[in-house]
């Protein structure tokens, strides 16, 4: 799986255009891109190009909770134009089964038909997925990835910004959680409840995606309880950039959200990862003129009440209920087959949150303490003696067949 960007480098630039209504976007997503040298520069002929955008779940466009109709329809017509046979595609949201009853119907609410009518371009209807491995992940080290990313030549991000009561804000990182087929999500939240834990998911999965440009729809963004049940909120802004951990720098400043509420940036920082604060990024205009954050700040902006996330202990109560479930039966569980292990100690290195112990309980072989496991699968990643597999259970598999 590789999206390689017609020698575009991830740089700390952000480009930055006002459009106060959806009715300016395609004037709008035009100058963003001719600032960036076209689309030319991100795609070329007969490419099968991904539009991966937000749909969280069927709402209709007004709620600000999918990217705006309007943002995909113009990129949709700048793709084709540059001769690329552009798809509209995402997966949504955990509780969502990922099958084409579901894919029309989000198409359909959000407004994604239409898009895709308007700029010719086509809607994903392949609900296949397969299992990725990313040796290069620095937590998370296997991925099920839905098969329209696996096979396209390149993808183009188009995220909303909007808050998010776990991870603080959403963005051009987050957004590529959607690349996971809906079912599968749960686990993740299940097994990374530590906020830290799954910002350094998002930015393993953010980097096996790879995508070739990231636009944020900000036109109206969401404050409050993103990122489906809070309110809509006029910022009036479209970005770009060709790196979606840039985008999100000047996201959260937008939102003046606290650094400590945001996991993926401290996370960002820790990996030494560029840039992680506003002062790294260079803001620019559609005509190359620098612009200032102060001039993009949405004032009294609304955040979640619990930005940052936390654990269980303030979840609802049917969240509580269900989540053990989830995370014993929607995840793979790594098994230590004993008769290969020789208790290397290999995978007890590898793990990054200490699951795993050799000669406990007497016994010679590695043990993993499935509770304290976080399904990063890095002791898989790094057997040498292929002594621990991957299984999943009976709902899992039900899960999958449908």
């Amino acid at each position: 799986m590789a999206h390689p960007r017609n020698d575009k480098q991830q740089t700390n630039r952000v480009y930055v255009v006002r459009c106060s209504h959806y009715e300016q976007t395609e004037e709008k997503i035009a100058q963003l891109l001719d600032a960036m040298g076209g689309m030319e520069a991100f795609v070329q002929p007969d490419e099968r190009i991904i539009l991966k955008v937000n749909l969280l779940s069927a709402a209709e466009p007004d709620r600000a909770i999918t990217t705006h109709p309007a943002v995909a329809s113009a990129v949709g017509k700048r793709a084709k134009a540059a001769d690329a046979k552009p798809v509209i595609a995402d997966s949504p949201g955990s509780g969502h089964a990922y099958n084409e009853q579901t894919l029309r119907h989000v198409y359909e609410t959000s407004g994604m038909t239409d898009a895709a009518e308007e700029a010719g371009v086509a809607l994903n209807f392949d609900t296949g997925y397969e299992t990725v491995s990313y040796p290069d992940g620095k937590l998370t080290k296997r991925f099920d990835v839905i098969k329209p990313v696996l096979n396209a030549d390149g993808v183009i991000n188009l995220c909303k910004l909007k808050t998010h009561t776990y991870m603080g804000m959403t963005g051009a990182v987050k957004n590529s959680f959607g690349v996971i087929p809906g079912l599968s999500k749960p686990g993740f939240h299940a097994k990374l409840s530590d906020p830290n834990h799954f910002a350094n998911m998002l930015l393993d999965l953010s980097t096996l995606v790879s995508p070739r440009l990231s636009i944020t729809d900000a036109v109206v963004g969401m404050e409050g309880d993103g990122p489906g049940n809070g309110s809509p909120r006029r910022i009036g802004l479209l970005l770009a950039s060709t790196n979606p951990l840039a985008l999100d720098v000047v996201g959260s400043a937008i939102m003046s959200l606290p650094r400590q509420h945001n996991p993926v940036l401290l996370a960002a920082e820790e990996r030494g990862l560029a840039p992680n604060r506003v002062d790294d990024v260079e803001l620019v205009n559609a005509d190359g003129g620098c612009v200032s954050i102060e001039d993009l700040r949405a004032d009294d902006f609304d955040l979640p009440a619990n930005a940052g996330g936390v654990g269980l202990e303030s979840a609802n109560w049917w969240q509580r209920s269900l989540m053990p479930l989830f995370k014993q039966a929607l995840t793979v569980r790594p098994e230590v087959v004993e008769e290969r292990c020789i208790a290397c100690g290999v995978c007890r290195k590898a793990c990054p949150v200490h699951a795993i112990s050799i000669g406990a309980n007497g016994r010679d072989a590695a043990r993993i303490d499935d509770g304290t496991c976080i399904r990063c699968y890095c002791c898989h990643e790094m057997c040498p003696q292929d002594a621990i597999t991957l299984h999943k259970s009976l709902l899992y598999r039900l899960v999958e067949r449908f």
